[in-house]
């Protein structure tokens, strides 16, 4: 497997993304999303807008970026067409629903249930700032946010997994060693 290497062609960078880098990209989904389903989802619609035009990718390293970046773009842009549809119908939106039964598994880790319990914004910002180890600026930016509004975001998520994990067990260094699953 050329993990970083040139592949020859489209169909086998595709193939080798789906062999190599599937489940560290359902990992980054659940992450973005709080959802196994919701993450699967988005691995699916972001592979298939990043392979759909048949670009040339030079390796799967690559590849991979543009899925993540896909990724991040279909999920900031998910939460603000729900947050437009809310305002313009209130009570016509159903509200997002609770755990399902599949993230029980994924609930058993004490972090993960710590990430449930943040805002949609909370955790992409947190996920993008700690998981994907953007500056604030960055993180801004892919976010289409001011800095501040930011560091808003990362305060007061950082301040809900203290609560939920535990003010002596918490430690910011701990969101970034998160598995990805190799």
């Amino acid at each position: 497997m050329s993990r970083g290497g040139p592949v020859a062609g489209f169909d086998e960078v595709l193939g080798e993304l789906l062999d190599a880098a599937a489940p560290r990209l359902a990992t980054y989904g659940y992450l973005l999303t709080g959802s196994q389903h919701a993450g699967e989802d988005l691995v699916q619609d972001a592979i298939v807008k990043v392979f759909v035009r048949r670009r040339r990718i030079p390796n799967v390293r690559a590849a991979e970026g543009y899925v993540r970046a896909a990724m991040r773009t279909l999920h900031i842009d998910a939460m603000r067409r729900e947050g437009l549809w809310r305002r313009a119908m209130p009570g016509q939106v159903a509200t997002t629903a609770g755990d399902d039964p599949a993230d029980a598994v994924a609930a058993q880790d004490a972090m993960g249930r710590a990430l449930v319990t943040l805002s949609p914004q909370e955790r992409v910002a947190v996920v993008l700032r700690y998981f994907d180890d953007l500056t604030v600026p960055a993180v801004a930016a892919a976010m289409g946010l001011a800095d501040g509004t930011v560091k808003r975001y990362l305060s007061n998520a950082l301040d809900k997994l203290a609560a939920v994990i535990g003010n002596e067990d918490f430690d910011v260094e701990r969101i970034a060693v998160i598995e990805r699953g190799e």
